[in-house]
């Protein structure tokens, strides 16, 4: 919202000492935050001269010599502008002036004095939107009434002062002037002026108007006949301009400056075109539509329309038809006030155009405004339009609001905030907001005005106190709550930590994803969550599997050549279960290329990724109570070389190569339902002795069937070994021309250890050809010979 000082100037009284400057952060001091303060016109050092002497410049074919008279001094001046002649009054950037092209600076011009530049209107900072072509080709030529020796900016009424708002949603009755008188009034105990609502009415109105849809609840229409279509009074076109809007014609003008002035978008017919009659309803689907920018518009069920009763002739709160469209030649007049379902204008602005009318909609109206708009239309087109304005109005009115009266007392207010305000200090807070207010001891009634639609409970009021009090007043004070240490966010904590130890770097990437890859890297079933208002589809959907987002990121390293990847991040998959909303917390990791861990690095397998894990789970106190097992797993996983990662018989995770139709490269990735882990409780750690006596080991190959899982056979070795086998570790996985081709060879390292005692070999021997048979006999295996 781009605030006008002057045009604010005209509903509250400002004291000239408090600056712009000191206004805006008065205004950010309550709440109301700005972008940027500055003049309309940023130019410097101008003043009105008038040409006393032109000719041509005696070595060019396009400069003429000047003589400018400033009052105070004679220029010389060289100009280019084709229209610079002796006689009129002009722009004068004397030596030294700041213009946004640069300083102006005394020169020498093909051999003349130059002290200064006559300037064009397109050179003085204003935007181009508000320029015509003859602004950019010639310089600004002054009426006879410009004084010479007096300020430019001024005597064109542009010499104001613009702050650029960034409103909270909430805040709709900022988006107008009157929104703002209050709210400046309010800092400074001022009193807001009252608009000139008055006019003289002329016959009866003699119009149909039928509202078949609850997204309108209000609607307002007036006549105005003999309207002439001229341009807009200086001080209405400098309004516009300094907020943004470019000036047209006095009627879209005021239309325009009435929007401003109240907060009320207003919307005008050609009376003669539209006919005798509005019907608002739903558009049907497909309905087409000509708005006023010549495009044809597919509507929806979703759009309210304005028609003539056989057809649209405006989408209500964004665009009106071209149809009947204001022209040069309108004479009769519709004026329309109304207050649509914001949501629905929403949506609709959304497709079509967003703009400051369906800006205020989506916002929300006070109904009152609604009645005051249509009357200063009313009252400013007969001033400056001269029109006749028809008597009576037709109207539609199914508003329920009224004045919300909110009780609250001293001490509620002093406890939410932690202050000690007095009663004479709130009442006056309420009444610089020119709310009504009644005080009954200690308890406020405070009547809200219609104007404020953010203000329904009792909160809302406090923070208005708040706001008005002084935020900066309120001191700090410490927190009483007894406090204990989490342990759930502890574990996280302990969990990147150990990952980051582990030589694994941490990433974190956005949970918004492609509709289309929520159910990659999961077998589970679920419904997914979309956004009703997603940034693009690439980002529409919550993710349930971390993976898909370390996937793209691995994509992202690849295609700039950085093969060694080994990455994880742990955070929310997100998901609907009937009508509930719900997010668990999740580790994944992906790894590809060299894995570096100290000195070392190897390339990345499926049992680096497995070491991982069992290194983190058991770091976590969960050994010997997890395995890695055969399972279902996603398809985006090679199936011959992936597993469920399971946790006392239920699967938390999953484990696995991606795909080949995914990548052809040795990627690995791992994912883990820290929620379903954490479930479990672990056990407390016990100490156990270091071995004093020396164990020994053993290596023995196994060749099995294909089919045959290295857990059923650690699982007999296991049995048959008892609690003198301490470790089991693969060392060699074999498959190729040495045995059949069903079978696969797979590698034992056995330590044996008695906590007690030095082991004997026979002892020892003893127990391992019984591990050897009973895997022989069990399984069906065959030992390896060493070839």
């Amino acid at each position: 919202m781009k605030l006008s000082r002057k045009f604010l100037s005209e509903y509250v009284d400002i004291d000239s000492k408090i600056s712009t400057k000191q206004l805006a952060e008065d205004m950010t001091h309550i709440g109301n935050e700005y972008d940027s303060c500055s003049s309309l016109i940023p130019a410097t050092n101008l003043v009105i001269g008038k040409i006393i002497e032109c000719h041509d410049h005696p070595d060019s074919d396009h400069l003429h010599v000047t003589k400018v008279d400033i009052k105070t001094e004679i220029l010389n001046i060289v100009c280019g502008a084709p229209n610079c002649r002796e006689g009129i009054k002009v722009i004068v950037a004397k030596a030294g002036a700041q213009l946004p092209g640069g300083e102006i600076k005394k020169g020498i011009i093909r051999g003349e004095e130059s002290n200064g530049m006559l300037c064009a209107l397109s050179e003085l900072g204003l935007e181009s939107k508000f320029l015509t072509e003859k602004d950019y080709t010639g310089i600004c030529e002054l009426g006879d009434d410009a004084v010479v020796g007096e300020d430019p900016i001024k005597y064109l009424g542009l010499d104001d002062e613009v702050i650029d708002f960034e409103l909270t949603s909430n805040r709709g009755d900022l988006l107008s002037i009157l929104g703002m008188a209050y709210e400046v009034g309010a800092i400074y105990g001022k009193k807001v002026k009252d608009i000139d609502l008055s006019y003289k009415e002329t016959g009866k109105i003699n119009f149909n108007l039928k509202v078949d849809t609850d997204n309108c609840t209000l609607f307002l229409a007036k006549q105005v006949k003999n309207v002439t279509i001229k341009p807009s009074p200086d001080f209405i076109k400098n309004r516009l301009i300094a907020s943004g809007i470019r000036p047209i014609n006095n009627v879209v003008d005021i239309s325009n400056y009435v929007m401003l002035e109240t907060g009320q978008p207003l919307h005008f017919y050609d009376n003669d075109s539209l006919g005798d009659t509005i019907v608002v309803r739903m558009a049907k689907e497909d309905e087409k539509l000509t708005t006023l920018d010549n495009e044809e518009r597919i509507l929806s069920s979703e759009d309210i329309v304005i028609t003539n009763g056989k057809e649209a002739v405006g989408l209500a709160g964004v665009m009106g038809g071209l149809s009947t469209e204001i022209e040069n030649n309108t004479k009769n007049i519709l004026i329309e006030s109304a207050i649509f379902n914001g949501v629905k204008i929403r949506k609709t602005a959304k497709k079509i155009v967003r703009s400051e009318a369906s800006n205020r909609f989506e916002k929300g109206l006070d109904y009152k405004r609604t009645y005051m708009a249509i009357d200063r239309c009313c009252n400013l087109l007969e001033k400056y339009a001269d029109a006749t304005i028809v008597g009576g109005m037709v109207s539609y009115n199914n508003i329920t609001d009224s004045d919300k009266k909110i009780d609250i007392t001293l001490d509620k207010i002093n406890k939410v905030l932690g202050i000690n305000i007095t009663s004479d200090e709130v009442l006056d807070i309420f009444k610089r907001l020119d709310f009504g207010v009644e005080v009954n001891k200690d308890t406020f009634s405070v009547t809200v005005p219609t104007r404020r639609c953010d203000i329904s409970i009792k909160e809302d009021l406090i923070e208005e106190v708040a706001r008005l009090y002084g935020m900066e007043k309120i001191i700090g004070t410490k927190l009483v709550l007894p406090l204990k240490e989490g342990h759930f966010d502890k574990v996280k904590r302990q969990i990147k930590n150990k990952m980051i130890s582990m030589g694994i770097n941490e990433c974190l990437s956005y949970a918004l994803i492609k509709e289309d890859c929520v159910n990659d890297y999961t077998t589970d079933k679920f419904t997914h969550i979309n956004l009703k208002d997603p940034m693009s589809e690439d980002r529409k959907t919550l993710r349930y599997s971390l993976l898909t987002s370390l996937v793209n990121i691995y994509e992202y390293n690849k295609a700039r050549n950085f093969k060694d990847t080994c990455i994880f991040e742990m955070g929310k998959g997100f998901f609907k279960e009937d009508l509930e909303y719900k997010e668990e917390t999740k580790l994944a990791c992906l790894m590809t290329g060299k894995y570096y861990l100290g000195v070392n690095n190897t390339n990345v397998d499926f049992y680096i990724i497995k070491g991982v894990i069992e290194e983190l789970l058991d770091y976590l106190g969960y050994k010997g109570r997890y395995n890695i097992l055969q399972g279902e797993v996603p398809k985006q996983l090679h199936p011959g070389i992936s597993a469920v990662i399971n946790l006392q018989g239920k699967n938390i995770g999953i484990i696995g190569k991606l795909h080949p139709t995914i990548t052809k490269d040795e990627v690995f990735v791992f994912e883990i339902n820290i929620d379903k882990l954490l479930e479990n409780r672990t056990s407390n750690i016990k100490f156990k002795e270091i071995p004093k006596y020396l164990g020994m080991q053993k290596d023995v190959a196994f060749v099995v069937n294909k089919n045959v899982t290295n857990k059923e056979i650690i699982d007999v070795i296991k049995k048959s070994g008892g609690k003198l086998i301490t470790d089991i570790e693969v060392f060699d996985v074999y498959s190729g021309d040495k045995i059949g081709k069903d079978e696969i060879s797979i590698a034992y390292n056995l330590k044996f250890e008695d906590p007690n005692r030095t082991l004997t070999e026979d002892e020892v021997m003893q127990i391992f050809n019984k591990i050897i048979l009973d895997v022989q006999s069990k399984l069906n295996a065959k030992v390896r010979n060493g070839e």
